[in-house]
Order: structure tokens, then sequence, then C-alpha cells
């Protein structure tokens, strides 16, 4: 069981944000009843892991009532097995990262990426391994394909391995890859989905204009990860996020609501991933578990965002994106 929302700190947490700032985030996620918090190695080269750890002890919430996820695979350091999906980095970063969480095992220990190099046999085993051994309870994926997910699957059968029960990918209005293959795969599985980027990286706000005025000055587009937002931030695609955020706010909610609550309206979607750079903007977005969008409404905005909509499933990142999630 995790919450329907879930709190990460990909950009923030480490860099972004002062540290008395993110604790007061945590406790701000834990005062609207967020359980589930988000992170992994590679996030500030593990100080988002060691913020979130000190953040969840400085609150004194009890061990067993919240869920806490990280993931492995990008690089953690200049050396070759620093990285990927070998047994020899997942033991020795899960490992680095329980002592940057202080905590004695997470709830969920995800694949950040697919391994093309390390046989994934050796992947699925070092996770079981882990679960054996009580420093992790689940195991799960970000950014698969549904062939990698069911090849997964297929092995953890075989071989009497624990199977993945999630899928991080990203989702939202905008970004809709997963629905032709991932979702129908793994609604057949059993594997729920922990999305990302819900409000395609503060896009969905609203608050990104179209036209030469360029993005506000304190927001994500200003900082050092703005160049992956490239794609986002063209007048073909705010044009259109101007007229859904229209109709969102004549509706009487605000654009980030609706974006989290249409989100959360497919069965397969277990959690979505929010961040914030203030303790406000999660009750904010802790709004949207209120929000019950009614069919007409679904597809007017549906249509407004159509000509931005990209739902190809052969759509592959390109480098600047490869950072998250």
């Amino acid at each position: 069981m995790v919450s329907a929302l879930a709190y990460g700190n990909w950009i923030t947490h480490g860099s972004q944000i002062e540290e008395q700032v993110a604790r007061d985030c945590v406790g701000a996620a834990l005062d609207v009843g967020i359980t589930t918090f988000d992170t992994a190695d590679a996030y500030a080269l593990g100080q988002a892991e060691s913020v979130l750890g000190r953040a969840l002890k400085a609150t004194g919430v009890a061990r067993d009532s919240i869920e806490i996820f990280t993931k492995v695979y990008w690089p953690t350091g200049p050396n070759p097995n620093n990285r990927g999906l070998s047994r020899k980095h997942i033991m020795e970063s899960l490992h680095a990262s329980l002592d940057r969480l202080q905590t004695d095992h997470v709830d969920l220990l995800q694949a950040h990426r697919f391994d093309y190099e390390a046989p994934l046999e050796e992947t699925m085993r070092a996770f079981d391994d882990l679960v054996r051994q009580g420093k992790v309870h689940y195991v799960g994926v970000s950014e698969w394909t549904a062939d990698q997910i069911a090849e997964a699957l297929r092995l953890a059968d075989d071989m009497g391995f624990d199977r993945i029960v999630s899928n991080q990918p990203q989702y939202s209005l905008i970004w809709r890859v997963i629905e032709a293959q991932v979702i129908p795969l793994c609604e057949e599985e059993g594997v729920g989905q922990i999305v990302w980027s819900p409000l395609a990286q503060g896009v969905l706000t609203g608050k990104y204009l179209p036209g030469d005025a360029g993005p506000p000055a304190d927001s994500r587009a200003t900082g050092p990860e703005g160049a992956e937002m490239n794609w986002l931030l063209r007048d073909e695609v705010l044009e259109p996020v101007q007229d859904y955020a229209a109709l969102c706010r004549e509706a009487g909610y605000t654009p980030a609501t609706v974006a989290l609550a249409w989100v959360l309206r497919n069965q397969n979607v277990s959690s979505a991933i929010v961040g914030a750079s203030r303790p406000e903007q999660i009750a904010e977005n802790a709004r949207a578990l209120d929000i019950r969008l009614e069919p007409d409404f679904v597809e007017a905005i549906e249509k407004a965002l159509a000509p931005t909509t990209l739902a190809d499933p052969g759509f592959t990142f390109s480098p600047a994106n490869r950072s998250e999630m």
C-alpha cells in the first residue's frame, strides 16, 4: 500500500533548496497524509538521500508508517563499476543508500533504467538476494519498456525470484507514451505505476507563458536542469497549455490539481510523485485528491492539449533527459 501522492526529491534536496526547507517540505508531506517517499542514489550524488534521511528522522515518524523508495543504475562515482545493474554495483549502492537514509531497509528498490550490458539474470538475482536478506521489501523498475518488463517477469517466474511490483515512468496529460503498451501489460501482470513528472516538469501549472518573456526567474527551467525542459518550452506546447489552464480555472480548479487528478484517474497508477520547493506546494497538490473530474471536462482538457500530446511508445529520451527520475 502506498499513498496516492508520493514525495520525490529529484532536483530539490541537496541541490535546489536549503536543508531546513527540505525538512519543512517533508513535514508538510506527512501532514497531508503522504507516506511514500521516493529518491535515488544518483540524485545530487547521494546528497538527496542524506537530506531525506535526516528530514525523516527529524520528524520522529515511525519507520513502519512510511515507505521509502530508492533506485540504482546511474553513475554514483568515476569508476566503471559505479554504475549500471551489475551485482557489484547493486549491492554496493544499496548499502550506501541505507547509510545515507539512516534505515536498515528500503521498501522498494528500483532499477533506474534497463542495463543493456549486465545480464538480466544477474540483476534479478542480486535484487532477490537483497529481498531475502531483509534489506529490500519489494523490487521495481523505472522507464523500462513493456518487452523489458515482460522479460523480467518471465525470468522471475522461471528462477523463483521475487517479481517486479512496480514501474516508474513519466506520465502526464502531455506525455502518455505508457498507455499503448506498458499499462496493458502491467494491468495483466499486477504491476503498478509510480509515475513521475505528472505536471510535465511544472509546465502543466500554466506558469510558463508562450512568447519571448522567458521562464520565471525562480522556476526549474532557469536551474541546472533547465536544458531538459527545452522540448516542453516551445510555443507549440505552451499555447495549448494556456488553453488547458483557462478551462481548469473556469471550472474552479488550478491547472496543477487537475493534472494530478487526471493522472490518478488511471486505475494502473498507484501513486504520482510530486516535488516541492516550498511546503505550501504540498498542500496545494494534495487538493487533487478531492477532485472528481467529470467525463465532459476530461474530454475538453484532453482536446485542448491534443496538439502537444506524445503517445508514441517508440519515442526515446535524448541524453539530456536521462537524469530522472
